[in-house]
């Protein structure tokens, strides 16, 4: 089976049974297809920016691949989980990724631990340029989900004497709290909010380990469109995330490989670079925080004011959407109350769960809770390479102490919080 993306002129060719369609930045024309970046597409036009051909490329590869990504069900598969993919995407320089598939298919291929097979074909999106167009004169670009980590990110950008270029991807609840963090930091417009939109006809695949391809190719798009790249700089994308989170090491031997998602893994940004860099894109990824822990974050926040003044109106549940609450017992929300409590300062989120001393299924014998515990306890009698070998690569990585000893800190970062909520 083969999954074809493009937009609605572009040219396939029949399909066979069992291969899917989705139209691309607009409606589909049959109930059988799918689709994706419509909305995405009209708020582009609508701030009349001007990204470059092989950023919207990028985009369009990277919709394809959410759209493979929630079309594919693993529970299909022999094994449960690993998938063959073939897609085949309509850009506008097929020659050139054709070229270079190999850089795709392999941050893919550690991103989700599937295998993907990837063709590019012609006719690919590249809209007319607005007619008045818009080059936001900003220095830098920097995504902001509404999350406590890119709300520091921001912070500390601003109080360095930076202009950040922010870049969202919208989802339920969290719009507004975006306009809200991004309009403290310089004059408007300084803000592009994108939805994907992605709209399959069949039955979802929730996984989504390939979702951050979106978030960085929305950061490219934006980083291609300001001033200072049309005037031949280099423009520097920042991704603010903990380095627990991004290194995100399984704390049970029942989660290794992609079963923790790997969206900011230093080696994923990594690859990223390599595809960037092999585009001629002008562009340099930084994580800043990858050697801190959320905790670490919080202390050393260059506006402290600020940050304690809104850091509990940020959102981090990995379950957020569903309830428009923070659930206050995934793994997200244990290291978000962790680090408020190595800050030290009133964490004011209303969480669902938020007694975890309960010896109850819902409270600390939660899956997330127990597995963090667990983890813990491991850390302290065998220390973090218990953890940490299956996410770290020497080889990919360079120096590996800096990454141990940083999640060594956030292993026991967590620790304390449980040991203080009377988590055993």
């Amino acid at each position: 089976m083969t999954i074809f993306c493009g937009p609605a002129n572009s040219n396939h060719g029949r399909l066979r049974e069992g291969d899917r369609r989705f139209v691309l930045y607009d409606k589909a024309g049959d109930p059988s297809e799918g689709s994706a970046g419509m909305s995405l597409l009209r708020q582009i036009q609508k701030d009349r920016i001007v990204p470059s051909l092989r950023a919207w490329d990028l985009l369009s590869i990277a919709l394809s691949i959410i759209c493979a990504d929630t079309a594919e069900r693993r529970n299909k598969t022999p094994d449960g989980w690993t998938r063959q993919v073939a897609l085949e995407i309509a850009v506008g320089d097929p020659d050139f990724w054709n070229n270079n598939k190999s850089l795709l298919e392999r941050q893919l291929k550690f991103l989700t631990t599937d295998r993907w097979q990837l063709k590019f074909i012609d006719l690919g999106l590249l809209p007319e340029p607005p007619k008045r167009p818009e080059y936001p004169d900003r220095d830098c670009v920097s995504l902001l989900s509404g999350g406590l980590d890119s709300f520091v990110g921001a912070i500390d950008l601003f109080s360095k004497g930076k202009k950040p270029y922010f870049v969202s991807q919208v989802s339920r609840g969290d719009k507004c709290l975006q306009r809200k963090l991004a309009s403290m930091f310089g004059e408007e417009p300084n803000h592009l909010q994108l939805n994907h939109n992605v709209k399959n006809p069949g039955k979802n695949e929730t996984s989504q380990r390939s979702r951050s391809i979106i978030f960085l190719a929305y950061g490219v798009l934006a980083a291609t469109a300001l001033k200072k790249y049309k005037e031949g700089e280099c423009v520097d994308l920042y991704v603010s995330e903990n380095g627990l989170i991004s290194i995100n090491p399984p704390l049970t031997l029942a989660r290794i490989g992609s079963l923790s998602t790997r969206t900011t893994h230093p080696i994923f940004l990594n690859l990223f670079q390599n595809l960037l860099d092999a585009a001629e894109l002008k562009i340099n990824i930084f994580n800043p925080y990858k050697l801190k822990t959320k905790g670490e974050m919080l202390r050393k926040c260059k506006n402290q004011d600020t940050l304690e003044r809104y850091a509990s109106e940020t959102t981090s549940c990995g379950r957020f959407i569903r309830r428009q609450k923070h659930c206050g017992r995934c793994l997200p929300c244990l290291i978000r109350r962790a680090a408020f409590h190595k800050w030290k300062k009133e964490d004011t989120t209303d969480y669902i769960y938020s007694d975890l001393s309960k010896n109850h299924p819902d409270f600390s014998r939660f899956d997330d809770v127990r597995c963090a515990a667990m983890a813990v306890a491991s850390v302290k009698s065998e220390g973090i390479d218990s953890l940490a070998t299956t996410n770290l690569n020497a080889f990919l990585m360079g120096d590996l102490a800096p990454y141990r000893e940083m999640l060594d800190r956030g292993i026991r970062e967590l620790g304390e919080f449980l040991d203080y909520k009377g988590v055993r």
